[in-house]
């Protein structure tokens, strides 16, 4: 699975939330920094290269949907992030929130719940 730019990213959410769509339909979700339709259109077939989309073809227009689910990308962001910034640790991926405040006591308890109750 390629690594996806900050863009392709965002245009990918879109296509989760939206799950079948066509350019103009992304265009349309698409806040602040709207691209132009053209330039959404390559990045858009960029993600079919990349394997993460397919299309249903209606004449010259192509309607995307997602084939790489949010959880598999999730999944491997995830467990990229944690080998790159975290030397392959949890333990220091969860120190690093705490440290930063990101994560309470309370919600650590939580986890730690949770834990023992998949035990």
């Amino acid at each position: 699975m390629q690594k996806l730019t900050n863009k392709e990213e965002e245009i990918m959410h879109i296509l989760w939330k939206l799950e079948k769509a066509f350019v103009k339909d992304v265009l349309a979700e698409i806040k602040e920094d709207k691209p132009h339709y053209n330039t959404l259109s390559t990045i858009i077939r960029n993600l079919e290269e990349k394997g993460y989309v397919s299309y249903n073809a209606y004449g010259k227009t192509h309607q995307y949907y997602p084939i790489v689910s949010k959880e598999d990308y999730k999944a491997k962001f995830m467990n990229s992030a944690i080998e790159n910034y975290f030397n392959n640790s949890y333990k220091n991926m969860v120190s690093f929130f705490a440290k930063e405040e990101k994560i309470s006591v309370d919600e650590l308890k939580e986890i730690i719940s949770l834990i023992e109750k998949e035990s």
